[in-house]
């Protein structure tokens, strides 16, 4: 693997991190049903259903710093705000209240520790700062899970747009593939089996 792609065991292991502290766990058909609905919101420029305008600057800010953008694209250009606007619906009132208030407590130490009323203003140092304080909370791996979910999502749907998320690991999205398969696919064809 070349510079700038994650080993799928860290990737899979970030996911599986986040995956146990987070307050909202989607199904594959959860996902898919928001990435559809981000597409469209994105595609025609809707405004956000969910997310105020400042929440959304937040969340997009918070996205860009678990999944920078570096030599590859991140969090911002795969379109992960959108996603995370169409997941926070009023079915789940309970957890996107427990969002705002981590929120909230983020803007508080953004005022406290750097006189910014918004963790979007800040530089990325002092940002990662203070996500890195809260990174064992329930806040952080909520919204950790949500921006992994996003970006790696199927980009038909409105997630990982442009596939950024797929070049990110290297996943070659093919709709049909040809023989021979793999090694162990061989082997199988090989044995006659």
């Amino acid at each position: 693997m070349g510079k700038g792609f994650i080993t799928r065991r860290a990737f899979l292991g970030s996911v599986q991190s986040s995956v146990g502290k987070s307050v909202i766990l989607l199904s594959a058909p959860a996902i898919i049903v928001a990435c559809r609905d981000a597409q469209q919101a994105r595609l025609s420029g809707a405004a956000f259903q969910n997310l105020n305008e400042n929440e959304a600057q937040e969340f997009d800010a918070i996205a860009s710093r678990i999944l920078p953008s570096t030599n590859t694209p991140g969090a911002k250009e795969a379109g992960v705000v959108y996603f995370l606007d169409n997941v926070l619906d009023d079915s789940r009132s309970n957890e996107f209240d427990l969002l705002k208030r981590g929120l909230q407590d983020l803007r508080a130490s953004a005022s406290l520790e750097f006189s910014s009323s918004n963790f979007f203003s800040l530089t990325e140092v002092q940002q990662d700062m203070l996500l890195k304080q809260r990174e064992d909370t329930t806040f952080f791996s909520t919204i950790r899970y949500l921006v992994i979910a996003g970006m790696f999502a199927l980009p038909e749907y409105g997630g990982n747009k442009d596939s950024v998320g797929y070049d990110l690991i290297g996943f070659d999205d093919r709709h049909s593939w040809f023989s021979p398969y793999g090694y162990y696919d061989a082997d199988h064809i090989e044995k006659g089996e």
